[in-house]
């Protein structure tokens, strides 16, 4: 992986990580159009570059997640992350083995779309738009909703926390929000495990440029990351979730046509 593909991955996980379109996805369509080759730092980069993002919603909300008084905020967190810390453990060969298929990916970037059109309809009576009126059985519904992501890739971490939100009765920006705010826990999860697999297994990846490179990867995520979110949450604000919806169906069609035609997508 060059430097410039490592600029151009950033900029698409800081874009697409907090948006209900798909990370994952776009992550390996982009790397598989790159021809990048899908070796062990290249996985690890990946995963790694999700820490940037982190810092992003970390820096936007510091007055919620340093706010010290308020330790209900945590556990809530703690609460909603369980779920998908145990599924994805448990699940592991079988996400692993989804990844390796881009027409399910492509699939369920579609239908996830369908959805995202019509989702403003199913949930029209939110109630709660104080963080602290979001109980501990909402806040872990809430993360059972974030299985949907792990189990179909493609479906949008953010999207399934998102609607887990609007069905426990969350207004679309406390959703939103709370989606952001669960990430947290979760990728920084993620992160732990994939570098100390690299240090436990594969210390030969943690070199000097190598980790120069990670550094810049998370650096570009950061900022992006913070344009993307003020961006979701004006638009979510005004116009909903519908224009997410169009993008994900025209992108998921794209990927299942040029899949059934033949064209080749590595992406594994």
């Amino acid at each position: 992986m060059t430097s410039i593909e490592a600029v151009i991955l950033s900029i698409v996980e800081g874009i697409t990580e907090f948006l209900p379109i798909s990370s994952t996805a776009h992550m390996v369509f982009t790397s598989s159009a790159m021809g990048i080759e899908k070796d062990a730092f290249t996985k690890l980069f990946e995963e790694s570059i999700q820490v940037g993002a982190i810092f992003s919603v970390v820096l936007l909300y510091w007055r919620s997640f340093f706010d010290f008084k308020k330790i209900n905020f945590y556990y809530k967190l703690v609460v909603a992350f369980i779920p998908a810390a145990i599924i994805g453990v448990l699940f592991k060969k079988h996400i692993e083995e989804l990844l390796g298929n881009p027409m399910f990916i492509a699939i369920i970037i579609f239908l996830g779309g369908i959805l995202l059109v019509f989702i403003d309809k199913f949930f029209k009576k939110s109630e709660i738009d104080d963080l602290e009126n979001v109980s501990y059985k909402k806040s872990f519904t809430i993360g059972v909703f974030q299985i949907l992501a792990i189990i179909l890739p493609g479906f949008s971490r953010s999207a399934a926390t998102i609607i887990g939100g609007l069905q426990q009765k969350l207004t679309r920006k406390l959703a939103a929000e709370f989606s952001f705010f669960l990430a947290v826990p979760t990728l920084a999860g993620a992160f732990v495990k994939s570098i100390w697999d690299a240090y436990k297994h594969n210390p030969e990846l943690l070199t000097k440029h190598n980790i120069q490179m990670l550094a810049m990867g998370n650096i570009i995520a950061f900022i992006v990351a913070i344009i993307a979110i003020k961006f979701f949450i004006a638009i979510l604000i005004k116009y909903g979730f519908k224009f997410f919806g169009y993008y994900r169906i025209i992108l998921g069609l794209t990927i299942i046509i040029l899949l059934s035609m033949g064209i080749n997508l590595r992406i594994i």
